[in-house]
């Protein structure tokens, strides 16, 4: 069941993770994940079912959906880190739809959500082959837990070897 939020020029949807709306986006997803990390973290199946549909559900956690013409076009959720903190999990943009601020959006809206339910702080992690995502976390003002002039190793064979939160950009926001 969907519950609508107000937007501009895109419906805000907030939606259980098993809503067939958005389906297609976790298709595309998976085959980025895959595409770009192949098993290096487990798969893109694996990362997509490590957490129950439930930790993204109200009151711990909120699933969104930017909807055009009826069709997700982006999304993203949180989920309970620790006590005070939330995560931000599954954020994506189709790739036909990228370019557009998009992504940038769902994060403001997750931070909002996130506040709104009683979070100080946010954490995340995107991966050393998603450097557009590093860069628009770090242009919406999130803190690096790493020296972004040292960049993350891209080849599988040394991020094989590296310890996971190595082979990861972490960063975290203080939530007004």
């Amino acid at each position: 069941m969907s519950a609508s939020l107000s937007s501009h020029a895109f419906d805000v949807v907030r939606v259980h993770p098993d809503d067939p709306l958005a389906a297609p986006l976790f298709a595309d997803l998976a085959v980025e994940y895959d595409t770009r990390y192949g098993d290096l973290f487990g798969g893109a199946s694996e990362e997509l079912t490590r957490y129950p549909a439930e930790a993204f559900l109200p009151p711990d956690g909120e699933f969104l959906l930017l909807v055009e013409d009826d069709v997700a076009v982006a999304g993203g959720a949180f989920m309970r880190h620790s006590s005070g903190s939330a995560e931000v999990k599954r954020m994506w943009t189709a790739s036909s739809h990228r370019r557009r601020g998009l992504a940038r959006r769902v994060l403001a809206l997750l931070e909002e959500r996130a506040a709104a339910a009683g979070y100080r702080r946010m954490h995340l992690t995107t991966g050393p082959r998603q450097p557009e995502a590093r860069d628009l976390y770090l242009a919406a003002g999130w803190k690096p837990l790493f020296d972004p002039a040292v960049p993350r190793p891209t080849d599988t064979e040394t991020l094989r070897a590296l310890p996971v939160d190595q082979r990861l950009y972490a960063f975290e926001r203080e939530l007004p």
